[in-house]
């Protein structure tokens, strides 16, 4: 599909997700704080299959920028999309950057 806009990305709180819907894919949008960084990754936790990601926790793990599942906790690597706590699941990611003030996501 490509580069999609989203939002202004002063209406992204740090550190807090939002979701997005592109067609059929739900994407997670994290602005990370203490960081000029915006990540994306499925919205879809696949351990619940409930569409939960963008409520998820941040947090960290060392320098690992994490997010946890809402309803079973969790822990993803919100670069990677790896799971923390199984390392036989992975979500997926989107490339994600701001381009004049709009977030954009190539989903």
């Amino acid at each position: 599909m490509g580069w999609k806009a989203v939002c202004d990305v002063e209406r992204l709180t740090p550190n807090r997700g939002v979701a997005a819907l592109f067609g059929e894919q739900q994407v997670a949008i994290f602005k990370v704080a203490g960081a000029d960084e915006v990540l994306a990754i499925d919205n879809m936790c696949p351990f619940s299959g409930a569409a939960v990601m963008s409520r998820g926790i941040v947090g960290s793990v060392g320098e690992t920028v994490t997010v946890a599942s809402p309803v079973y906790k969790q822990r993803f690597d919100l670069r990677t999309g790896a799971c923390l706590d199984d390392p036989n699941v992975r979500l997926a990611t989107f490339a994600a950057r701001v381009v004049d003030g709009r977030v954009e996501v190539d989903v």
